[in-house]
């Protein structure tokens, strides 16, 4: 039996330079990487893949279309229906989930993107994915895959959502909150937990802050501008300070939120002797709106340019005011967000939302 087992394996090794047939042809051609390696090819065509290199930006509410081409080479013409695949991947390229399917003219959504997402075929060898009304949470990697019969070729591409970021503590103070609590006052403040993409983006634009908050990955992080001993100590350099993954149930600490460009407006109401924060909440309402939310103020802060010195009550129980252009008797010299904490008593003004 070891005899006969060794005469097999010498068989099979001096045969190893001829391919095995399994019912295909394949076509030696050399790769694309020019590293002298060879790569088989079915029917002697190449099938190459290709999106946007560079990021595709969008915001909150918008329709985005995802490019995405693919060729033979050489051109053999028409071949057999393809299938396209687009999915969500995690930031490490490992897949999230299905986003659409398609064969032909017929399609798939998957999840929250069925009524939203579909392929846009104007061109012969288009495979673009088009999403409409964008979510918070659709910021991310795609990878675009076409599959003709076993040849299987991909590319990734980023969209990237305009907006904000912005930590967030709750009422009750300081590391409160552990990660899915964390999760939950992001969205009540119509915002989402922050990726490290975009707490990176915003430490470029400039957010220094020295208390730690959850990101969307499970992480702990802080953005430092200006080392000092409290925040790292002043011998390191600036940068995000990871406290890396924590346990998500045990361990608390603030939020780092994100919110993107608003689909409506954001304005201030008041009185001669202000109002309590249920009365501001009224306001809104005999005015069509509703209180503002603290995503909504940043965002329009941010996109909208929203100026007011004057405090008003938001959705969270909180006082707070947007500076543009800083002033004396407004707050720091810095533009920003500036906050009253949450006053148990007093009477304010009030920043409504309102959608378009």
């Amino acid at each position: 039996l070891l005899l006969l087992l060794e005469a097999t394996l010498l068989q099979l090794a001096s045969s190893s330079h001829h391919p095995f047939y399994n019912g295909f042809y394949y076509n030696h051609i050399m790769n694309d990487m020019g590293n002298g390696q060879d790569k088989d090819y079915f029917n002697g065509a190449r099938l190459v893949v290709e999106t946007s290199k560079d990021p595709v930006y969008s915001y909150s509410g918008s329709n985005v279309t995802l490019p995405c081409h693919y060729r033979y080479e050489p051109d053999q013409g028409d071949k057999r229906k393809i299938r396209i695949k687009w999915s969500k991947l995690r930031d490490d390229y490992t897949k999230e989930h299905d986003v659409v399917v398609a064969i032909g003219k017929t399609y798939v959504a998957f999840g929250d993107f069925k009524g939203r997402a579909h392929i846009h075929r104007a061109s012969r060898h288009e495979a673009s994915l088009v999403i409409s009304d964008v979510h918070l949470k659709d910021d991310g990697k795609y990878r675009c895959e076409v599959i003709d019969g076993l040849e299987d070729e991909s590319d990734v591409v980023d969209l990237r959502l305009q907006g904000i970021v912005f930590p967030y503590q709750p009422p009750r103070g300081q590391y409160r909150l552990n990660f899915h609590e964390a999760e939950q006052v992001c969205q009540d403040q119509g915002a989402i937990l922050a990726n490290f993409n975009q707490l990176f983006q915003a430490w470029s634009e400039g957010l220094d802050w020295c208390n730690a908050g959850w990101l969307a990955d499970g992480t702990v992080q802080y953005p430092i501008r200006l080392p000092r001993k409290p925040c790292g100590g002043v011998n390191l350099a600036p940068g995000i300070r990871s406290y890396g993954p924590r346990h998500r149930h045990l361990h608390r600490f603030d939020a780092f939120c994100f919110s993107s460009a608003l689909r409506g407006e954001v304005f201030y109401l008041d009185r001669l002797t202000g109002m309590t924060l249920e009365e501001a909440k009224q306001s809104c309402q005999d005015a069509g709106a509703e209180i503002a939310r603290v995503g909504h103020l940043y965002s329009a802060w941010k996109f909208l340019g929203l100026d007011r010195c004057s405090a008003g009550w938001l959705a969270d129980g909180s006082v707070r005011y947007p500076i543009v252009k800083p002033r004396p008797n407004c707050g720091p010299s810095e533009p920003g967000v500036r906050s009253f904490g949450f006053p148990s008593k007093g009477r304010f003004g009030v920043f409504c939302y309102k959608e378009r």
